[in-house]
């Protein structure tokens, strides 16, 4: 690959000055980069061929003839991004900022297997995107959502406990028969701490994002970074062991864990034992929002279960905020009341003092949101602006 697609002085390089979609000029450019103006020059006149920048206002002139500012054009591709969760999924159209063009959602079981939801993701897609009279050759990148572990290396989904038919199957290799395009794939907790910091706390560095659904898990986001650990798996709080659980058994074959406490399942478990008739998470929830007591109860020792676990992760991590999100995070309060209470007091001073647990305010579209970012990262970063810059330029 030539000098121009890669290294410092690359095309993809200059263009990481230019993304944030503030103007700059040649000049700026220069002065930023130390290439010379007619370097400067050539690569801004190939990422406007290219589409990816595009003219605006002209700067203030200091004497004579303005200065041409450019800027990234939101338009130039588009991102696929979906969320496949446990039973439902979510496609989105989106431009380079993240913005959503379109969007659908269907009630689908991730268990029929990824033949047939990969199928549901890629024809409404292109449904779409005809929609909206543009091509797949737009398709900078799709990011991809899965309810399971994924190796983030391979985009292949690892013994996913709730996904028969998944484990190791080649989902990138599978949509790239239909959109010849980068394809990145990640655990739905990690894209949803993505989309949840970018849209309700883009100044934060350090955000830990917990999902409480039919299973738990988190996001970590540190240093702007999402964490994924050395096999990707970093963030499965759900089988972190909870004192107060011992003899109780967890699916994955131990017991006391976190997930058989306060997952959904777990805590329509508990209601049943004591008479009321909760079969899924969802019930909880209504119980919760009738002012059911005995579930008003039950949700709270949930959060403080939540935070047993929490203030290790408080402790080793040093988040500046957690968020609680995940379908049972419609209890409201009650479950971020019990996790306050035992992270506040067991967690040191320190660690405490600029602090804050709060609800998702992003909600279920935080997965998708997320999801988008992760591809527009990698479309926009050097090695993905590299894909698609011109071999003869």
């Amino acid at each position: 690959m030539s000098d121009t697609t890669s290294g410092r002085g690359s095309v993809g390089h200059l263009f990481q000055l230019l993304r944030d979609g503030a103007p700059r000029t040649r000049a700026e450019l220069a002065k930023s980069t130390g290439l010379a103006r007619s370097t400067i020059a050539a690569r801004v006149d190939m990422l406007m061929s290219m589409g990816l920048v595009a003219p605006v206002a002209d700067g203030v002139s200091t004497g004579g003839r303005p200065p041409s500012q450019f800027a990234l054009n939101p338009a130039a591709r588009l991102v696929i991004a979906a969320d496949l969760g446990a039973s439902h999924a979510t496609v989105a159209i989106t431009d380079l900022t993240g913005a959503i063009l379109a969007e659908h959602s269907d009630t689908l079981a991730i268990s029929d297997g990824p033949v047939t939801v990969l199928t549901w993701l890629v024809e409404n897609a292109a449904r779409m995107l005809d929609d909206a009279g543009r091509a797949a050759s737009d398709i900078a990148a799709v990011g991809i959502g899965l309810p399971g572990p994924v190796e983030f290396s391979t985009g292949q989904p690892v013994n996913p406990p709730i996904m028969p038919g998944w484990d190791r199957f080649d989902v990138p290799g599978w949509v790239r028969q239909h959109f010849d395009a980068p394809v990145l794939v990640d655990n739905d907790v990690n894209i949803s701490a993505l989309g949840e910091r970018a849209v309700a706390w883009p100044v934060r560095e350090h955000l830990l994002f917990v999902k409480v659904a039919t299973g738990i898990g988190a996001g970590i986001v540190s240093e702007r970074r999402l964490q994924r650990g050395a096999q990707g798996i970093a963030g499965d709080v759900g089988h972190v062991r909870i004192a107060r659980g011992a003899d109780i058994p967890c699916t994955c074959g131990n017991s006391g864990c976190l997930e058989a406490l306060a997952s959904g399942p777990a805590l329509a478990r508990t209601l049943r034992d004591q008479g009321l008739d909760a079969q899924t998470g969802s019930d909880v929830v209504d119980l919760v929002k009738s002012g059911n007591l005995t579930a008003i109860q039950a949700v709270r020792q949930a959060g403080r279960d939540i935070g047993e676990m929490l203030t290790v992760a408080v402790s080793l991590l040093n988040p500046s905020v957690i968020v609680i999100g995940g379908s049972m995070a419609r209890v409201g309060e009650h479950l971020i009341a019990g996790v306050r209470e035992i992270v506040y007091t067991r967690s040191t001073p320190l660690a405490t003092e600029h602090l804050s647990v709060a609800q998702s305010s992003v909600g279920s579209h935080a997965a998708v949101v997320g999801a988008s970012l992760l591809a527009v990262q990698y479309a926009l970063s050097p090695e993905g602006i590299a894909a698609f810059t011109p071999a003869t330029a």
